[in-house]
């Protein structure tokens, strides 16, 4: 299913905005990226995947209200769409099909 393809950083994205739900925007997305996968996030790298998925379909965005403390600027927030949905069952599946697919002595922890 080619055209469902994600790469790492976008299937992060796109489970994170499902974690977050009515609260994914922008900063939200970061932080909640930064802090379970214990990993630095660009805010030009998060903003261009954002951009790139929902021009992709995966994601759709809303403004929010207007906000004093941003200068009168609306948070911008995402949800995932029907396509992204579709994107994370296939990665999910494949995942699933991979790891039931390796034999237990491959991931046996002995040292041999």
């Amino acid at each position: 299913m080619k055209k469902y393809q994600l790469g790492e950083f976008e299937e992060i994205v796109l489970l994170t905005v499902g974690v977050l739900y009515d609260e994914a925007y922008g900063v939200a997305i970061k932080d909640e990226i930064e802090r379970r996968a214990q990993r630095k996030v660009s805010v030009g790298a998060l903003q261009s995947a954002l951009r790139r998925m929902e021009k992709k379909g995966y994601l759709e965005s809303r403004e929010g209200e207007p906000n004093a403390l941003r200068g009168g600027k609306p948070k911008r927030f995402f949800t995932i769409s029907f396509y992204g949905k579709q994107a994370l069952q296939n990665v999910k599946d494949i995942r699933k099909e991979l790891w039931e697919a390796i034999p237990d002595v491959a991931l046996d922890v002995q040292q041999r």
